[in-house]
């Protein structure tokens, strides 16, 4: 009796391991994102082991796996340079915090320091895989909440375990009790986790732009910058907006710290001398486009424009789930539509011909830019032969996406987590059929409640001590 044939699934991932595994996707409108290569209609991706080997129309490859794509577009995975994933099963608590204090009094002074390093875990692996569902296929985690060594394992290793490409980027937390590991503990961290640069989770040295908000230990400066330049790590700083972060990064440049090794997040309201010491100095910039606008960061406008006049292609990321939404797409259409509203608003009533930003300005923002962003567009961000096959496949056939006219708009503007069949990360299947791979969701459900309720039990009680040491002290 002939056992049953297996599927494709267990096919492709039963071979997964394989170095020399070949997996032809064809006959796809292929979205390379890669400028000279441009879009294929029709066409062939061929993957060898974890990278993508060739790419074009008719494809003939003996011995591959072949996995029709007809009908799909294929486009490099979404990058996300900037995600606070411990946060994720806080997600929309305050959604319709108004300012940064809100948030910074709502999560970083109230919630953050009840997190155990299981909380940890349980929050980066469900933002991680939501990212994963979403196409994001490359995360950088702003990991701010580590107040021991195991907070910070227990991080990277839900990166690990979720198989997405992370970065996991370390800082200590702003508010509370912690054991004063950081930045000590990074050497522990690059010698256990990080012992090669080729790995799909590396490091990064995370800190904030001024002391403004949490004190000299957490800003950059020279202490830092000589942490990161022993562990040879780049640097993601947060909070760069305002009048502050535009002197410090004057000042940065006068002390030489400035530099392609550097990320600027947010990068709101900075002065013109600002922009132009990041841009002669290399340094690359992640907007948060939601974020600016709806906690209300400085100005609230993503400086796209700004960073645009001074050659700068940005990445784009999500910031916090606690207020935000979880996807790309979002970050996509909201940077589209608020830039293409201050062009023409900026133009009405004069002779001026509107700049507008177009689909393809934010597909390259969410992939090929997003990985230069973190430095790593040699590895990820186009379907590029030679890079690592991080690709994601939508369909075009869907109710909300046919028929398929432009693929890059229809990706950007009619595109929704529930069309992607499949997402993959250095050739290696993450969703399948549009449901993720190796995920218990059943389990990740169990442990994210209990990990809410585990955490509110915390903030009751510590509620209720501060109610009776007020009642001692009268």
């Amino acid at each position: 009796m002939t056992g049953q044939l297996p599927s494709m699934l267990e096919t492709l991932t039963a071979a997964e391991h394989d170095p020399d595994r070949l997996v032809l996707l064809t006959g796809g409108t292929v979205v390379t994102m890669d400028p000279a290569l441009g879009t294929l209609e029709r066409a062939d991706v061929l993957l060898r082991g974890d990278r993508i080997a060739e790419v074009g129309p008719g494809l003939s490859v003996a011995d591959a796996i072949v996995v029709d794509v007809s009908g799909s577009i294929v486009a490099p995975g979404f990058v996300d340079t900037h995600r606070h994933a411990w946060q994720a099963q806080m997600r929309r608590t305050i959604p319709d915090v108004d300012d940064l204090v809100g948030y910074l009094q709502s999560t970083l002074v109230r919630v953050a320091p009840l997190y155990g390093p299981h909380d940890m875990y349980v929050g980066t692996r469900l933002a991680a895989s939501t990212a994963l569902d979403g196409g994001i296929t490359t995360m950088l985690d702003f990991s701010h909440n580590s107040r021991t060594r195991e907070h910070s394992d227990a991080a990277i290793t839900a990166l690990l375990d979720a198989g997405i490409r992370g970065v996991h980027a370390s800082m200590s937390p702003h508010f509370g009790d912690w054991d004063h590991q950081w930045p000590g503990d990074l050497a522990r961290l690059r010698s256990t986790y990080f012992s090669t640069d080729d790995q799909l989770v590396t490091l990064r040295l995370a800190a904030l732009a001024t002391p403004d908000i949490a004190g000299a230990g957490l800003a950059y400066g020279h202490d830092l910058a000589r942490v990161a330049a022993d562990l040879d790590i780049g640097v993601s700083l947060d909070v760069m907006f305002g009048a502050a972060a535009s002197e410090a990064i004057v000042r940065w440049e006068r002390q030489k710290l400035l530099g392609p090794h550097l990320e600027s997040i947010h990068s709101t309201a900075l002065s013109a001398d600002a922009w132009a010491a990041m841009r002669d100095a290399g340094v690359t910039v992640s907007l948060a486009p939601t974020s600016d606008m709806q906690i209300g960061l400085e100005d609230a406008v993503p400086p796209v424009d700004e960073a645009l006049a001074h050659g700068i292609r940005p990445g784009l990321s999500v910031d916090v789930e606690v207020a935000l939404a979880s996807d790309m797409f979002t970050q996509m259409r909201t940077l589209l539509a608020v830039q293409r509203m201050r062009a023409v608003h900026a133009a009405y009533g004069t002779n001026d011909e509107p700049v507008r930003i177009t689909t393809r300005d934010v597909l390259d923002f969410a992939t090929l830019s997003g990985a230069r962003t973190l430095r790593l567009d040699h590895t990820t961000g186009s379907i590029t032969p030679g890079k690592q096959a991080d690709l994601i496949v939508i369909d075009a056939e869907d109710l909300n996406t046919m028929p398929l006219h432009d693929p890059i708009g229809t990706i950007v503007l009619g595109a929704d987590r529930s069309n992607i069949t499949s997402v993959w990360v250095a050739g290696r299947v993450r969703k399948w059929a549009r449901h993720l791979v190796g995920v218990d969701l059943g389990d990740l459900h169990a442990q994210v409640h209990d990990s809410v309720d585990a955490i509110a039990e915390r903030l009751a009680g510590h509620q209720g001590n501060t109610v009776d040491a007020a009642e001692r002290a009268r």
